[in-house]
């Protein structure tokens, strides 16, 4: 194995002084923490609530109506079968018939990571009892 040619690699580095420096930065700027428009780290993010107190998305319309239509869509996904949807603005759970296989998970994170904007660490997908969805 040859040794390292420390005056091949010092002229390397010169030659490519100004491209290693924008690679630092972009990977430096990379790091940064993420703000909104208002300053605000996104997790500080106060939720959104109607004139009635209740919760909303993002979107306006109430929580409790977007989880609906989460549920309802899924239900129209190959393996999902039953499934029902908790959506908060910190995070979604989703209970389905067809948690136990992992195509059918990444399928129903991806669904609702593309509908909601949640990261899929925000994303709770588990395999619904045998009884249904108890109604």
């Amino acid at each position: 194995m040859k040794g390292l040619d420390l005056g091949a690699l010092t002229k390397a580095l010169a030659k490519n002084k100004y491209a290693l420096l924008v690679l630092c930065v972009g990977l430096g700027l990379l790091l940064l923490p993420r703000r909104t428009s208002d300053g605000a780290a996104p997790a500080e993010t106060a939720a959104v609530y109607s004139a009635s107190g209740a919760p909303m998305a993002a979107s306006g319309i109430p929580v409790d109506t977007e989880s609906e239509r989460i549920a309802a869509l899924l239900r129209h996904v190959r393996g999902v079968g039953d499934a029902q949807a908790l959506l908060s603005a910190g995070g979604c759970v989703v209970v389905c018939e067809g948690a136990d296989d992992p195509a059918v998970r990444l399928d129903v994170t991806n669904a609702v990571a593309a509908y909601t904007g949640l990261g899929s660490d925000k994303i709770c997908i588990i395999k619904m009892n045998s009884g249904g969805s108890g109604k």
